[in-house]
């Protein structure tokens, strides 16, 4: 089976941009030949920094022949219905259509059309300059003077050569004939802009990777990383030291070489004063370095790991030398700012916090951390943590923003304020807590455990939330400019993974907040606490704080409901029985949720349990049609005494109905939701029994009636657990 063979040269392309670029060639081609009808064995993408490679093995020399029959109008039909047909099917007139008889409809017109199989070779050449043409580049560019033509070709950087070619193994291939861009498409190439400047002729993907190898190119981004690991933690070992490895880091340098070759440079002793988190930055973003470790221990090496893209004569010697002294600059500076920020206190920083805007409408830094250092303090008693504590960390949190290093290196935010709260002697789970507010970041982040931490962290995100939402800037489709959905996250998984259940006190609204504030903390209010739990408390207001009704606190439950969802599904549990706890009423405690998803879903994986959701179901079903029908509710408790006196059936679900239902009540009012649902499991038996010896639509309109208000009660002993008719099966 023939191979296709496709290499698309360019000027540097970002690292960044390599890998993902090589699968959307990949895809894009993948996807154009298989919407044709053409089928392969396996296709594999690769990429360097100065280009683009595909090969998809097994593909036909030709596409099958196409048969395909289309019915027309009926004999008789109107001119312009059957001008319309014949153009569509290709057909000069009616005597190239058949007429076929359909026994209901009459007689009508088909239509065969049979297409012979195209020349893949065509199919290529047609398809893959419209594929170059609109290629997704997050940037792309124009180049030369073509560039001021219209529709001229845009990409990543400029495109210098393409090679195109298709046939079989034991077979020359053929060149795929198109141009684009004023580029035709060949087989030539050229290998390392350096070591292997030459031309190099290619036909087939073996050839191609073996005469790249010899002209010093490594094509497979992933064995270059292979090359770079192993060769850096080799070089490190022979000099007693490990490596500090970094994943990041790795794939950008492999983006960034073509051939690599591994050195080590050294730095100055003196400079491991500085925080080993500053140094790793320092050498990571200046210089794409390695940082490596001494032997056995935490403590960094004065040396680091550097990967060139050449063979220089002098075994890299003058390479290291240019490193070693762009490093050294480097973290002189470092050290100055280090030196620079010891000697003022974090606290002494907050005024400057004041003076920079955190968002037009929502105040500065230093306002949003007084509101954060208040409802820390609140939320602390919540989770187990010391409020004065808590407070004071809220209040240095975000103070090492305006330090000299992190002005430098913003990813070292949190970090290094934890050092500078250590070195001024504050208590260890303040300086903690300045790091770890942060977090969690992502779906894969750690999640802090420490008290304060916790509430530091739930404040900073829950005054993020309830700020943006009361000036109504929400998230809209994939656009979430304030990381409003990581913050939500960020805060059910501190809920959930720590356990915590968050009742709330009246003192949560501190006095100190204006109208705005308020408005902010009773939206926190709501998610934490519960309506029914702070109503008598938020009554007792003035009328002007008792936003209870507030559209905006109602939109923002909801986002939280949302991403507990997606939170939840993540995790395993099934959609419809999110939906079927969420149905309810109230529920607004994320631990509790969670706890009712996964025992109604424990629950209906027993037998008793898909009998009774039939049952339920059933009832419900009947409820809704004959309430539509009655135009009334069926929401009244059914006469004990009339189901007593009817049929055994009627009567012994009855009773059923008042045990069970009370014992879940009493078994979701202790939290014990698995208890709850073996209180329903015994419901199964006579529910079943009810709807095999009961007619409902009685011809007694009471008796009819008292079954109805049965088959609601059933409903809503249920419903003290989730909304049955949520869930699907």
């Amino acid at each position: 089976m023939p191979d296709l063979l496709l290499e698309l040269r360019s000027e540097e392309i970002p690292a960044r941009m390599q890998r993902c670029a090589a699968e959307d060639l990949k895809k894009l081609v993948t996807d154009a030949l298989v919407e044709r009808g053409f089928l392969y064995e396996g296709a594999k993408a690769f990429s360097t920094p100065r280009r683009l490679a595909l090969h998809i093995a097994g593909l036909p020399a030709r596409g099958e022949a196409v048969r395909e029959e289309r019915r027309g109008p009926r004999v008789g039909a109107p001119e312009a219905a059957i001008q319309g047909f014949l153009k569509s099917a290709g057909l000069a007139s009616l005597d190239e259509a058949q007429k076929i008889t359909d026994p209901k409809k009459g007689e009508f017109y088909l239509a065969v059309i049979e297409r012979a199989g195209r020349e893949t070779l065509d199919v290529l050449a047609e398809l893959l300059p419209e594929i170059i043409r609109i290629f997704p580049w997050p940037k792309a560019m124009r180049w030369g003077a073509s560039s001021a033509q219209p529709g001229a070709l845009r990409w990543v950087r400029p495109l210098q050569s393409i090679v195109a070619t298709f046939g079989p193994e034991t077979e020359t291939p053929e060149v795929v004939p198109f141009a684009v861009g004023g580029i035709a498409a060949g087989t030539v190439t050229y290998g390392h802009r350096f070591l292997a400047p030459g031309p190099i002729e290619v036909r087939r993907f073996d050839d191609y990777i073996q005469a790249l190898e010899r002209a010093k190119v490594i094509l497979d981004a992933d064995r270059r990383k292979d090359v770079i690991l192993h060769d850096a933690r080799d070089l490190a070992f022979a000099r007693g030291l490990d490596l500090v490895e970094d994943e990041g880091l790795l794939e950008e340098v492999a983006g960034l070489v073509e051939w690599p070759v591994v050195l080590m440079g050294s730095f100055d002793e003196a400079f491991l004063d500085i925080p080993a988190e500053a140094i790793r930055a320092t050498i990571r973003a200046n210089q794409k370095c390695f940082v490596l470790r001494k032997s056995g221990s935490e403590d960094l090496a004065p040396a680091f790991i550097l990967v060139s893209n050449l063979l220089a004569s002098d075994g890299g010697q003058a390479i290291t030398a240019g490193n070693e002294r762009v490093v050294r600059a480097r973290l002189s500076d470092a050290k100055f700012f280090w030196e620079t920020d010891k000697a003022t206190k974090l606290e002494d920083r907050l005024p400057k916090l004041g003076s920079i805007v955190f968002h037009e409408k929502l105040g500065t830094q230093g306002e949003r951390i007084a509101r954060i250092a208040a409802l820390a303090k609140e939320l602390a008693p919540l989770v187990g943590a010391d409020p004065a504590l808590a407070e004071r960390a809220a209040r240095l949190a975000k103070a090492d923003l305006v330090t000299e290093m992190v002005g430098e290196f913003p990813e070292l935010q949190g970090l290094m304020g934890r050092k500078y709260a250590a070195l001024q002697g504050e208590h260890g789970s303040v300086c903690a807590a300045i790091e770890e507010h942060y977090k969690p970041v992502g779906p894969s982040d750690r999640v802090p455990s420490d008290p304060v931490s916790i509430a530091v962290a739930l404040a900073d995100k829950l005054d993020t939330l309830a700020g943006f939402w009361s000036i109504d800037e929400k998230p809209t489709g994939s656009k979430d400019p304030f990381a409003l959905r990581r913050a939500a996250l960020g805060v059910i998984r501190l809920i959930l993974e720590n356990g915590l259940r968050l009742p709330l006190a009246g003192s949560v609204l501190p006095d100190a907040f204006d109208a705005q504030s308020a408005g902010r903390m009773v939206a926190i209010v709501d998610l934490l606490g519960g309506i029914e739990r702070i109503e008598a408390e938020l009554s007792a207001l003035p009328p002007d704080t008792n936003l209870l009704a507030n559209p905006q606190i109602a939109d923002l439950l909801g986002f939280f409901a949302d991403r507990l969802k997606v939170y939840l599904r993540d995790q395993g549990a099934r959609h419809d029985l999110i939906d079927a706890v969420f149905a309810l009423p109230g529920q607004d405690d994320l631990l509790m949720v969670v706890r009712r998803v996964e025992a109604l879903g424990q629950f209906l994986d027993t037998e008793d349990g898909k009998n009774l959701l039939a049952g339920v179901k059933r009832a419900s079903n009947i409820l809704r049609i004959e309430e539509k029908k009655d135009g009334r509710a069926y929401d009244a408790a059914p006469d004990s005494a009339l189901a007593a006196s009817g049929e055994p059936a009627e009567r012994a679900l009855a009773e059923a109905l008042a045990g069970a239902a009370a014992t879940a009540s009493q078994a979701i009012a202790s939290e014990d939701f698995a208890g709850a649902m073996r209180a329903l499991s015994t419901l199964r038996a006579p529910v079943d029994a009810f709807f095999q010896d009961v007619t409902v639509n009685a011809p007694d309109p009471k008796l009819r009636e008292n079954r109805l208000l049965l088959l609601n009660a059933l409903r809503a002993a249920t419903r003290a657990v989730a909304d049955f008719s949520k869930i699907e099966g």
